[in-house]
Formats: structure tokens, C-alpha cells, sequence
């Protein structure tokens, strides 16, 4: 007898099925037939998890998770599948900023509040790497489920899943319908106060939405902290997909990559504005110790370390003593390499590679490198003015 096809993704150990819904809580059993029942593959969530509001979340218990005549469990039973957590503890609340649940929402602050928890709990799931989710957003109101394709835009991985579940008609407009069943279950037809129709003759079917993955592309030290807010999320977002340009104010020690305004370290910031006018000079950076050339790159480099120092007085002797010699390689990979530690983690991974060094030819010991950024794109401000 031949096996069910197995979906790889079904490995994950955990696997949630993630919902938005209102006062049709129908689409968590729909949702969970298309996926559990029809797919072939199958794939069955180890646990459900709905966002919603009081109003919602009371139809839920009593449609959804009555002990005697909730349409999850009797899904479950109708079609022989395994354990799947689901109760009310799954069942998670709009709430204000004093803890009191949304019963519906109404305005532009509810309408917050509402992308701001759906954010944050797709964070949360997202957070766990043997998780895989699947989030539909049929439920619920409209800016609910772009709430939720949004969220999943941000914090989604390659194991992540968007959907959305189609009935066929007249089953979809019913407040009766809420899975084809495997036997017959005359319903009121919608409209109807006499004519009845069989769900077991719906037909049931999942929408997949692919989705654009960004959260390779933010900065994780920002994006994923706890409480981040729906709007300074699409903040982040904006900024790190400004055009490619590096602002250097020496005034300030602060640069601007990507729209984000990083103020860094004296010596960093030096070594990053000598490299930006060798760039801008077209000559690159020889790493090769004990030459004139190296002699001449420390000179460089402390006249612009020095000018950034707000009290001539206080000399740093030490990276004076360092440099006496030349710039060596090794003071070259620690500059080097702090930049590209601060700037992944302030841009992200791959919103920092345009702004690091490439080597252009030579042994690691003797390289040339430099920016990658082409001169057009290097900015180092005069003093007193801004980008």
C-alpha cells in the first residue's frame, strides 16, 4: 500500500497554525481541514493560536472549544487527528496599555493596538526556531489580516506559510458552515427559512500567499525586541530601504547608512573617514607592514583621529605608540573589523554589506581594499551642516 506523501516541513516539532478572526470563528476550522484534511501533503499543527477580540474570542469558545459542541473537537473526531493544544490560554487578547481587552474595534487607536499585538506575537512565534507557522488571515476584520500578512512579512522565515481559506458558495456566506463533513449535515441555506443544504458537499480550499521575507534584511538588535510597535517596525523598514549613501559629520562622530544614524567611536569613525576620502581620491588601502607607505597611512589616520578629539590636551599616547612604526595589519582587522560587527548589527546583514570593505587584488597579507561604495555615494559634511 503506497505512504501518504510526508512534507518535509512537517518536521518542525512545532507547528502552529496562527488565525485572526471576529465574530466567524469558522475560518480556524476551515483553515484546519484544508491543512489537516485535504492537503497532500497533510500537514497538521501541533497547536492553534487565534488573535482576537472579546467579542471574537467568546464565539470561539463556544463555537469553536465547547466541550460538547465545539466544532474543533468535533473536527478532530469527524476526521481521526491527533492531539493539537488548543484552548483558551491559545486564545490571545487585544488589550489597552491599562491591560482592559478590545471588545470590537472602532478607531485609529484600537486599529494600533491591533497591529501592535500581532506583531508582537508573531515576534514571539517566530522566535522559537523549531516552530513553523502557518498564519491565515481570512478572519477577522480587514486590517486585521493585513496586519498579519505584514507582521509575517517581517519576522516570516523559509519554513513560514501565509494563506487564505475559500468555501464555495453558498457555504462561505453561512453562520452554520463550518467544515465539510465526512457524513451528511443538513444546514439552513443562507437566506433561506425553509431550504437546507448538505455540508458535506462544500468544497474547501486554501489560497497560499507568497510573501515577501525581510527579516533577513532588519536589524535583529532593533526589529526583534520585545514590545517593538507596528509602527516603528514600517519605521525601520523605510529606512533601511533608503538608497545606498554614506553621510560621514565629523562634527559628531556619526554616520547615516541606509537612513539609520549610527554615532560611533573616535577611532572608528577616523578610520572610516580615512578610508571614505581614500575612496573619494581613488587610492586604496595597502595592508603591508613596515613599508613607508604604511608609515604614511598612520600619519593620515591620526591627523583625522586628532581632529575629532574635542580636548587637544588629552593625547591618546597609546594608539600614538601603536602607530609609530606604520599601520600595521593588524590595527587595520580591528578597525575593520568593529565596523562591520556595529554596522551588521545596527543595519542588518545584508542592508550592511555595501557599506563594508572589498578587497580589490594580493595575498591577505599584502592587500589593497577598500569601500565598496562607489564615490558618488560617499558624503563627508562640512562642519556644521547636516544631510
Amino acid at each position: 500500500m503506497p505512504q501518504e506523501p510526508t512534507d518535509p516541513l512537517t518536521e518542525f516539532p512545532r507547528r502552529i497554525l496562527l488565525a485572526v478572526t471576529g465574530l466567524s470563528p469558522q475560518i480556524v476550522t476551515e483553515t484546519l481541514y484544508a491543512l489537516a484534511v485535504k492537503s497532500s501533503p497533510r500537514w497538521i499543527p501541533t497547536e492553534i493560536r487565534i488573535i482576537t477580540t472579546t467579542r471574537g474570542a467568546d464565539n470561539a469558545r463556544l463555537q469553536l472549544l465547547h466541550p460538547k459542541t465545539g466544532w474543533f473537537h468535533r473536527l478532530r473526531a469527524d476526521y481521526q487527528l491527533p492531539e493539537i493544544a488548543f484552548d483558551e490560554s491559545h486564545i490571545h487578547l487585544i488589550e489597552r496599555p491599562d491591560g482592559t481587552p478590545l471588545d470590537d474595534i472602532r478607531d485609529d487607536t484600537d486599529n494600533a493596538l491591533t497591529a501592535d499585538t500581532i506583531v508582537e506575537r508573531v515576534r514571539l512565534l517566530t522566535a522559537d526556531p523549531s516552530s513553523q507557522i502557518h498564519a491565515s488571515i481570512a478572519g477577522g476584520r480587514k486590517t486585521m489580516g493585513f496586519f498579519l500578512g505584514y507582521a509575517m512579512s517581517l519576522f516570516g522565515r523559509d519554513q513560514d506559510r501565509l494563506s487564505h481559506v475559500l468555501v464555495s458558495a453558498p457555504y462561505e456566506s453561512s453562520p452554520h458552515f463550518f467544515y465539510p463533513t465526512p457524513y451528511s449535515n443538513p444546514i439552513p441555506r443562507p437566506g433561506s427559512a425553509s431550504e437546507m443544504i448538505d455540508a458535506a458537499d462544500a468544497t474547501v480550499w486554501l489560497g497560499d500567499i507568497p510573501f515577501v521575507r525581510l527579516r533577513d534584511e532588519l536589524p535583529e538588535e532593533r526589529l526583534f525586541r520585545p514590545g517593538t510597535r507596528f509602527s516603528d517596525a514600517v519605521r525601520n523598514v523605510q529606512e533601511r530601504l533608503a538608497p545606498t549613501r554614506l553621510v560621514l559629520e565629523p562634527e559628531t562622530h556619526t554616520i547615516v547608512a541606509a537612513g539609520q544614524r549610527i554615532a560611533l567611536k573616535p577611532a572608528d569613525f577616523a578610520f572610516l573617514l580615512w578610508a571614505a576620502r581614500r575612496r573619494l581620491a581613488g587610492r586604496p588601502i595597502r595592508r603591508k607592514a613596515g613599508s613607508e607607505a604604511a608609515l604614511l597611512d598612520a600619519q593620515e589616520y591620526l591627523r583625522e583621529y586628532e581632529r575629532l578629539r574635542t580636548d587637544p590636551d588629552d593625547r591618546d599616547t597609546s594608539t600614538h605608540h601603536r602607530l609609530k612604526e606604520g599601520m600595521e595589519p593588524t590595527f587595520i582587522d580591528e578597525r575593520k573589523s568593529a565596523l562591520k560587527h556595529r554596522l551588521q548589527r545596527e543595519l542588518g546583514l545584508r542592508r550592511a554589506e555595501p557599506y563594508l570593505f572589498e578587497t580589490l587584488e594580493g595575498r591577505r597579507r599584502n592587500a589593497q581594499f577598500q569601500l565598496r561604495l562607489e564615490p558618488q555615494q560617499i558624503v563627508i559634511l562640512e562642519e556644521g551642516k547636516r544631510p
